[in-house]
């Protein structure tokens, strides 16, 4: 058994974890809590997957970007402590309203992720549990200003290019390393955008961004894009597009994998 999960290999055949780098997803777990109504939300089978592969039970599972609820309805459902940050005082009440964890704690937090006082509330959240640090971190950003999610200043989604949208996310992401236990594992999931006639590869910029803070890069999953919103029902003309231009359809996303370094190096 590996110390950050509790897969127990002696029945790995039976194992529901996924390994391979391609995740092919039909479409997004529509059961529990989990609901489509959040332009941006991603598939629950992501931070099911991560949290079943990165974590063991009532483990701290941390996420910045804390949106719709997704990773907090998968941390609760897999029996994992959750803290997570959303800049949104709506969509933090509206989580809130949702989680009705009994044996574990879910702490959420309005905040800017970028700002070292958000995470002096999320470091006293661990003291009041008696909790040192977090075990696994996942963030799912907005894609630049791909979709603007609100008029708040501080919400990446209105950064005015791409060097402002990078500089924002790496204090996310110097932030979160900061909480996060030596030798465990942090997850970003992004994609990349088109602007201007450009392919802008926005989850590489990201992935480097992890690089240049001392996370070691352990993987990269390249996840399908089905039944996107903005290309629901809608395929004809976006292929139609395609053909008659120089382009590619965006069919596809990434998941980073990193690990922190263990200190003993």
């Amino acid at each position: 058994m590996a110390k950050f999960n509790d897969i127990n290999l002696k029945f790995w055949k039976k194992s529901e974890v996924w390994t391979d780098s391609l995740w092919i997803i039909p479409e997004r777990d529509k059961t529990g809590k989990h609901s489509g109504f959040y332009h941006g939300n991603f598939v629950p089978q992501i931070p099911h997957q991560l949290i079943l592969r990165y974590t063991k039970k009532d483990e701290v599972v941390f996420d910045p970007f804390l949106g719709s609820g997704t990773t907090a309805y998968e941390a609760e459902s897999l029996n994992r402590n959750f803290i997570g940050i959303d800049i949104q005082k709506k969509l933090v009440g509206y989580v809130k309203k949702n989680i009705s964890a009994k044996e574990n704690f879910s702490k959420l937090i309005v905040g800017d992720s970028t700002k070292i006082a958000t995470f002096d509330k999320v470091q006293k959240n661990l003291k009041d549990q008696a909790v040192k640090k977090v075990q696994f971190v996942i963030l799912h950003p907005p894609y630049a200003d791909i979709i603007k999610f609100s008029k708040l200043k501080g919400d990446l989604s209105n950064t005015r290019s791409l060097e402002e949208f990078l500089e924002k996310f790496s204090f996310v992401l110097k932030n979160c390393i900061e909480i996060l236990d030596d030798g465990r594992y942090l997850a970003i999931v992004v994609g990349d955008k088109y602007t201007a006639g450009k392919w802008i590869p926005l989850g590489f910029h990201c992935m480097n961004a992890g690089g240049k803070l001392g996370l070691i890069l352990k993987g990269i999953i390249i996840k399908n894009i089905s039944g996107n919103r903005a290309k629901q029902n809608k395929e004809a003309i976006w292929r139609y597009r395609a053909l008659s231009s120089d382009y590619y359809i965006f069919k596809h996303e990434y998941i980073f994998i990193f690990k922190k370094n263990d200190g003993k190096h």
